[in-house]
């Protein structure tokens, strides 16, 4: 148990973060393990009123694809990736959009339990997110995935002066009036650039970048741009790392100060980021 003394030490250690942050925007991709464990996504939610009441804007992005892979396991339907992209038909784009909504009411019901003021919003609602149809690897069709086009700000920033947190469900809408399923990471970065928000959060379930993967402790805290191609040519960047990396730099190019791989699995770590001196995760800058 933490004395009053540390309690307070805490809190002063806070100051200097929450007064910097004050009526800053914070854009947060919400994924991985902290969306699937009780205990880490109370937690989520938690940090997110927090960050509210204290005068930050945070902006939630969602993801979303076990719980859709899970439906579409109990439909009979197959998943299948190209890319580590979901290859949607139209049955499959029907599913993420059920799933996706369900999953978008549940984080803003949370945050109105702890609260919070929790809006959920579609990518497709007053065109918030337009999109394109994506093609895969080698120029492959794989269906109604799509990359964004251009953000609506406009509807984010109404929500948010009037005191609420949005909660955004990355379904972009196309012509005519497609629907097209949207990589979150991808979304959550346009959405920071778009709102010229001062942080880019993407939660993962791994600790950062790893010097070594097979050891936790060799996680490098910051990388600048200029080092990302060295770091992949080595093999320190691939797999699923890669697009987040990609997401980061494409935010920072447009404007956002400072983006920021998190280990969702460690409780409160936006908190830990936010408001401490030593913060968690990788950093990737300028």
């Amino acid at each position: 148990m933490l004395t009053p003394l540390e309690k307070a030490g805490i809190l002063v250690e806070a100051l200097p973060y929450i007064k910097k942050f004050y009526g800053k925007t914070v854009v947060i991709k919400y994924g991985g393990h902290a969306m699937i464990n009780s205990d880490l996504k109370q937690a989520v939610m938690t940090d997110l009123v927090l960050m509210k009441f204290v005068g930050i804007n945070p902006v939630v992005v969602h993801g979303g694809g076990p719980e859709i892979t899970g439906m579409l396991k109990r439909l009979g339907v197959d998943s299948r990736f190209v890319g580590g992209l979901r290859v949607t038909d139209e049955v499959t784009m029907e599913v993420v959009e059920m799933v996706l909504g369900k999953i978008n009411k549940e984080i803003a019901s949370l945050i109105n339990g702890l609260g919070g003021r929790g809006v959920g919003l579609s990518g497709k609602d007053a065109n918030l997110l337009t999109a394109v149809k994506k093609l895969g690897s080698d120029r492959q069709d794989i269906g109604f995935v799509g990359e964004v086009k251009e953000v609506n700000p406009s509807l984010l920033e109404t929500v948010i002066n009037e005191g609420y947190i949005p909660v955004v469900s990355p379904v972009g809408v196309g012509q005519g009036g497609q629907s097209y399923n949207i990589n979150a990471d991808y979304a959550a970065s346009a959405i920071a650039t778009a709102l010229k928000a001062d942080k880019l959060i993407i939660l993962t379930d791994v600790e950062g970048i790893l010097e070594d993967r097979n050891n936790k402790e060799s996680l490098i805290s910051t990388v600048k741009i200029d080092d990302i191609s060295t770091l992949t040519e080595r093999g320190v960047l691939q797999g699923g790392m890669i697009p987040k990396v990609e997401c980061c730099v494409n935010a920072i190019k447009g404007g956002v100060n400072s983006t920021h791989i998190l280990d969702g699995r460690v409780p409160h770590s936006i908190l830990l980021e936010v408001f401490t001196d030593k913060g968690i995760g990788t950093m990737v800058v300028p």
